[in-house]
C-alpha cells in the first residue's frame, strides 16, 4: 500500500519550537560581541541621515531594577527601529557618577572623617565597580550600543569640560553667589537641588502665637488703622499659626494680605488681630469668646511692629501677595534665613541680608549663643520651644498635624529651607546686571520647551510650568564627590578673579590630565602668584544635575563628537521633567540659547499587578535579572514594548505568562512559515508578481499596509501598538486566513510547480518584511530567525533596512474582491459551525456549500470559480446568482463523496483511477501528470 504522505511537501526546519531563551541568549550576545556587531553596524550606516538618541545617565549604584529595564530597553528599540528606517542611529550609553549617594556609600564603609583626596579614591573606585556591574545587566538585555566607549561623567576630560561648561555660563552673566533659602538637608550637610526632594506624611506641633503690641506709638496706629479713637486696655496680640515652631527663635516679621480683611476682636485674653474669614474658627481653638472692635484691610497694618514673645526685639509687619487665607489665622509668622517667600518678602521690604538671622546650624542645631535653645537639634527643641510660649503667656493653641512634608529623597529624613551662601543660576535678573542678551534664562527655556516635540504631548505642559514657577537654581553642594567650583573669590568682596574665563581654562587643563583632585591639590599660587593671599579657593562642589544636565557639552561636543549636537531625543522616566530634562534645558540655554535636544519622550514608573508601588518590604519587586535567567530578556523585551509607556507599566507573574503566550504564537507562526520555505531559494525560485496566485498577491498587499502602519507607529514611538499589529496580523491575517488556506496548495501541489512557488515567494516576502519589523523588539529572536533565512552567521538583521516589498498592480480592484471573499469566508464558517454542532459534519473539507449571492458580491465570488472552495477550505462550493441582497444566504450538505487520502478533500472522482483508488484526479495529477494551475487561490 502506497503511503502518500511521503508525497506530500510537508514543512521541515531545523528553526526549534522551544527558544530556550534564558539559555541561549548569553551565547546570542557573546556572537554579538564577538563578531562585533555594534561597529559593522556603524560601518553600514556611515552615511546615512544621523538620529541621536542621547543616554541620559543612570546613576552608579546600586543593581539595576525593573524601571532601569524599561528604560534602556525602550532606548534600544528606538534605536534598532531608526537604524532599520535607513538612519545612523548611534547609541552611547553613559553614567553619572558624582555625588552624595556613592560618597555616602563610602562614609557607610569607612566612617565620615576619611581624609577628602582618599574618599575621593573610594568614591571613584566605587563608581566604576557600579558601572561593570550595571553594564553587565545592560548588556544581556540585548541592548547594542557603544559599550567598549560609554560616557562617564566621572572620566577625566568629562570633568575638565564640565568646569568649562561652568565658565561659559559665568562668561554669559547667568552665575552668581548669593544668600538664600536652599532645601538642605542634615544628614548630607549640604543643599539639595528640587529633584533631590520628594514629600512624604509627616506630623508636626501646630502651634497659635501672640505676638504682643506694646509700644504706645504703635498701638494708637493700630486704633487708627482699625477706625478705634483709642486703643482697646489690656493686651494686644497679632496671632500666627506655624507647623514649625523651631523657626520661632528666628522670627523677624509677621506678613498680612494686603487685600484681606483682618479684625480686632475682643477676647478674655486681650485684643486679637485675626483675618475675618478665620476667627471663628481659631477662636474656637482657643476656646474663647470674641466680640469684634473694628476692621481693616491687611495693607492698613504694614509696618506695625510687634514685640518677639520671648525675645528682646521687634517683629516687622510686612503685607505681601503670598499670604494663604485657607487655614491658621490669616497670619504668617516670617523667618527670612528659612522660607523663600519670607526671605524675598522680608528684602523687598528693605531688610538687609547681613541683619537676617540664621541661628540654625547645617547639622540642624543651633548655634550654642542662641538663648534658651542653643546647641539643641531643631527637632529636639520643638516641644521646649512649645514649653516656652506657653510659659510666657504667649501660646494660644497646639495640636498634631498630619501634613505633607519635604524630604531627603536619600536618606528619608525631613529637610529645612536654610539661607546660606551659596552659587545660583539666575532664572530672572541678577540686580546690578544687564540681561545676557536682553532676555532672561526663564524666557529662553520657555522658549525652548515650546520649540520641543513631547512624546508624549502633556509633557510640554508639565515642563513649561516648572520652568514658569522655579526659583534660581542653587549648584553649590557641600562634598567632595563632585566636580569644584573652580574658581577664585576674593576674599573682601567674594567676586571671582577677573581673570576667572582664563583661570578656568587653566584649571580644565589640569583636570583633563589628574581628574577633580587636581583643583583640590591646587595651591592658588601656582595660578595666581602674589595676588594669591586676596583670594580663596571655593570648595564647593556642582549640583549632580549639573553634571548630567552638562552631557550636551562635555559628551556631545566632548567625549563623543561623532554624536553631535544637538540630540534628536532624550528619553526618560517622567520625574525627569524636573530632573534631566530640566537641567539639560537650563544649561543648554544658558550656553547656547536652546535646548540641547529636539525631541522628549517620557515613560511612567513600573507598577504590580495591583498597581502598588514595588519594594522590597511588600515582597513584589520583578527584578529584570531574575526574569532573563527564567524567562529570557526577549519575554522582557516584549512586555516593555506591549504595555503603554506613557502611564504607569505593570508587571506580576500572571502578566509575562501572558506575555510568554504571546510570544509562543509568534514565534510557532515563524517557525511554520520557515519550515515551508526551507527549499525555496529566492534568486532561483521567485516566481514575478504578475504570474503569482492572486491570493499571494493579495497576501503582499496585507504585508505593505501592515508594514506602512508599524514604520508609522515606530515613527510616533508608540511600540504598544507595533506589538498589537504584528500579533494581529499573525493570528488573524496569517494564521487564522492566508497560512490557513494556503497548506493545501504547499503541500499538495508540485514542489517546483508555480502554485507552490507563488506561496513561498510571498512567504519570503512575508518573513523578511515581519523578521524586520519585530527586530526592534524581538531582538534575539529576530537574529535567530535571520540566519536562517541568510543561511549565514555572519549576517544580521541589523545590517539591513526595512524590507522592500513588490509592488502589485490592480491593488484597489484586488483588495476589494478579497475582502468579499473574507466576508463571505466568516458567514461560511458559522453556518458550517452551526452544523457541526448538530453533528452532521466534522471538519469544513467535509461540507459542501451552497451560496446564494447577489451584485457584486456575486461577481467577486464567481471570478475564482472552482478555486473559491480552496479560499473557504471546503470541497465544493456551488455559487448561485440571485436577484436581490435579501435572497443571498447559504447552506450547508455534508458531501456524499470518499475522502481523498492524500489531500483529504470529498471529491467525486475519488477511486476512478484503478491505479490509485484511494485518490482524487488533482492529487494524481499533481503526482504523475502537469500538475494543476492556480490562479486565484
Amino acid at each position: 500500500m502506497t503511503d502518500y504522505r511521503a508525497t506530500l511537501n510537508l514543512p521541515d526546519t531545523p528553526f526549534p519550537m522551544r527558544a530556550n531563551l534564558a539559555k541561549r541568549e548569553p551565547g546570542w550576545i557573546a556572537q554579538w560581541q564577538q563578531k562585533k556587531l555594534y561597529r559593522k553596524i556603524r560601518e553600514v550606516c556611515r552615511g546615512r541621515p544621523k538620529f541621536v538618541l542621547h543616554d541620559g545617565p543612570p546613576y552608579a549604584n546600586g543593581d539595576i531594577h525593573i524601571g532601569h529595564a524599561v528604560n534602556k530597553i525602550l532606548k534600544d528599540i528606538i534605536v534598532r527601529s531608526k537604524t532599520l528606517a535607513g538612519f545612523d542611529a548611534p547609541y552611547v550609553p553613559g553614567w553619572d557618577c558624582h555625588g552624595l549617594p556613592i560618597e555616602h556609600q563610602i562614609e557607610k564603609l569607612y566612617g565620615k572623617h576619611l581624609p577628602p583626596d582618599e574618599a575621593r579614591r573610594r568614591c571613584r573606585e566605587y563608581a566604576a565597580e557600579q558601572i561593570q556591574r550595571q553594564m553587565k545587566d545592560f548588556i544581556r538585555l540585548g541592548v547594542l550600543g557603544d559599550w567598549d566607549n560609554p560616557y562617564l561623567t566621572m572620566n577625566f576630560a568629562n570633568e575638565a569640560n564640565e568646569i568649562r561648561a561652568l565658565g561659559k555660563i559665568y562668561e554669559r552673566g547667568y552665575l552668581y553667589k548669593g544668600l538664600k533659602p536652599v532645601n538642605w538637608c542634615f544628614d548630607c550637610g549640604s543643599a539639595l537641588a528640587e529633584a533631590e526632594i520628594e514629600y512624604a506624611e509627616r506630623t508636626s506641633p501646630a502651634i497659635d502665637v501672640g505676638f504682643s503690641l506694646e509700644d504706645p506709638a504703635e498701638r494708637a496706629r493700630l486704633a487708627h488703622a482699625f477706625g478705634l479713637s483709642e486703643p482697646p486696655q489690656g493686651p494686644i496680640y497679632a496671632v500666627i499659626w506655624t507647623t514649625t515652631p523651631w523657626t520661632i527663635p528666628a522670627n523677624q516679621a509677621i506678613n498680612v494680605h494686603p487685600e484681606v480683611v483682618y479684625e480686632l476682636v475682643a477676647t478674655p485674653r486681650g485684643a486679637l488681630i485675626l483675618a475675618a474669614a478665620l476667627r471663628e474658627q481659631a477662636l474656637a481653638r482657643y476656646g474663647l469668646e470674641g466680640r469684634v472692635l473694628g476692621a481693616a484691610h491687611g495693607a492698613a497694618l504694614d509696618r506695625l511692629r510687634f514685640r518677639h514673645p520671648f525675645y528682646a526685639r521687634d517683629s516687622l509687619v510686612i503685607a505681601a501677595d503670598y499670604v494663604d487665607v485657607s487655614t491658621g489665622t490669616g497670619l504668617v509668622h516670617s523667618a527670612p534665613a528659612y522660607g523663600v517667600d519670607d526671605f524675598l518678602t522680608c528684602l523687598k521690604a528693605g531688610m538687609r541680608q547681613e541683619d537676617i538671622l540664621m541661628p540654625v546650624r547645617g547639622d540642624g542645631t543651633y548655634d550654642p549663643a542662641l538663648p534658651f535653645f542653643g546647641g539643641l537639634s531643631i527637632w529636639d527643641a520643638n516641644p521646649k520651644i512649645v514649653a516656652k510660649l506657653e510659659e510666657v503667656g504667649s501660646l494660644f493653641a497646639h495640636a498634631p498635624i498630619r501634613h505633607s512634608y519635604p524630604h531627603c529623597w536619600r536618606h528619608k529624613s525631613p529637610t529645612i529651607y536654610r539661607a546660606t551662601g551659596q552659587w545660583f543660576i539666575a532664572m530672572d535678573t541678577i540686580p546690578g546686571r544687564a540681561l545676557p542678551d536682553g532676555e532672561t534664562l526663564r524666557d529662553k527655556a520657555l522658549r525652548g520647551v515650546d520649540a520641543t516635540r513631547f512624546y508624549p504631548a502633556w509633557g510640554q505642559a508639565r515642563l513649561h510650568a516648572m520652568i514658569a514657577n522655579r526659583p534660581d537654581w542653587c549648584i553649590s553642594r557641600q562634598r567632595n564627590w563632585g566636580v569644584p567650583i573652580a574658581f577664585f573669590v576674593d576674599k573682601t568682596t567674594g567676586e571671582p578673579h577677573p581673570a576667572t574665563a582664563q583661570l578656568i581654562e587653566e584649571v580644565a587643563r589640569r583636570v583633563e590630565r589628574e581628574g577633580i583632585d587636581a583643583w583640590f591639590r591646587l595651591d592658588p599660587r601656582e595660578l595666581l602668584g602674589e595676588e594669591a593671599d586676596r583670594y580663596e579657593k571655593v570648595l564647593d562642589t556642582l549640583d549632580v544635575w549639573f553634571d548630567s544636565g552638562t552631557t550636551h557639552v562635555h559628551v556631545l561636543r566632548g567625549s563623543h563628537p561623532e554624536l553631535g549636537h544637538p540630540a534628536d531625543l532624550y528619553l526618560e522616566g517622567s520625574d525627569q521633567h524636573r530632573g534631566w530634562f530640566h537641567s539639560s534645558l537650563l544649561t543648554g540655554c544658558a550656553i547656547d540659547g536652546h535646548p540641547p535636544y529636539r525631541g522628549l519622550l517620557t515613560h511612567g514608573f513600573v507598577v504590580d499587578g495591583q498597581g502598588l508601588k514595588m519594594s522590597k518590604s511588600r515582597g513584589n519587586v520583578v527584578a529584570p535579572q531574575q526574569v532573563a535567567d527564567t524567562l529570557g530578556a526577549e519575554i522582557l523585551r516584549l512586555w516593555v514594548a506591549a504595555t503603554d509607556y506613557s502611564g504607569e507599566l505593570t508587571i506580576s507573574k500572571e502578566i509575562l505568562d501572558r506575555v510568554v503566550e504571546v510570544y509562543r504564537r509568534l514565534r510557532n507562526t515563524l517557525r511554520f512559515m520557515l519550515a515551508n520555505v526551507a527549499d525555496f531559494e529566492h534568486t532561483r525560485d521567485a516566481v514575478p508578481v504578475e504570474d503569482m496566485v492572486e491570493l499571494d498577491r493579495y497576501a503582499l498587499l496585507r504585508l505593505a499596509r501592515l508594514q506602512a502602519q508599524v514604520c508609522a507607529d515606530y515613527e510616533r514611538f508608540e511600540f504598544h501598538k507595533v506589538v498589537q499589529a504584528l500579533q494581529n496580523y499573525a493570528a488573524e491575517e496569517l494564521g487564522a486566513f492566508y497560512l490557513d488556506v494556503l497548506k493545501d496548495r504547499l503541500y499538495t501541489t508540485p514542489a517546483n510547480g508555480l502554485p507552490r512557488r507563488s506561496a513561498q515567494t510571498a512567504i519570503h516576502h512575508i518573513l523578511h518584511a515581519f523578521v524586520r519589523l519585530m527586530a526592534p523588539v524581538l531582538a534575539f529572536t529576530a537574529e535567530e530567525i535571520w540566519t536562517y533565512l541568510t543561511g549565514s552567521d555572519d549576517d544580521s538583521v541589523m545590517l539591513h533596512t526595512w524590507h522592500k516589498i513588490p509592488a502589485v498592480p490592480q491593488a484597489e480592484t484586488i483588495e476589494r474582491r478579497w475582502a468579499t471573499v473574507l466576508e463571505t469566508r466568516e458567514a461560511v464558517n458559522k453556518a458550517i459551525e452551526a452544523v457541526r454542532m448538530q453533528g452532521r459534519i466534522g471538519p469544513s473539507l467535509q461540507a459542501e456549500v451552497t451560496i446564494r449571492a447577489h451584485g457584486e458580491r456575486y461577481t467577486a465570488l464567481a471570478a475564482l470559480g472552482e478555486e473559491l472552495k480552496f479560499a473557504l477550505i471546503t470541497s465544493q462550493v456551488r455559487l448561485v446568482e440571485v436577484d436581490t441582497p435579501e435572497a443571498e444566504g447559504i447552506e450547508i450538505e455534508p458531501s456524499p463523496h470518499a475522502k481523498c487520502e492524500r489531500c483529504w478533500h470529498y471529491e467525486a472522482d475519488v477511486g476512478r483511477d484503478p491505479e490509485h483508488p484511494t485518490l482524487c484526479a488533482r492529487c494524481i495529477d499533481n503526482l504523475h501528470g502537469a500538475g494543476e494551475t492556480r490562479r486565484w487561490a
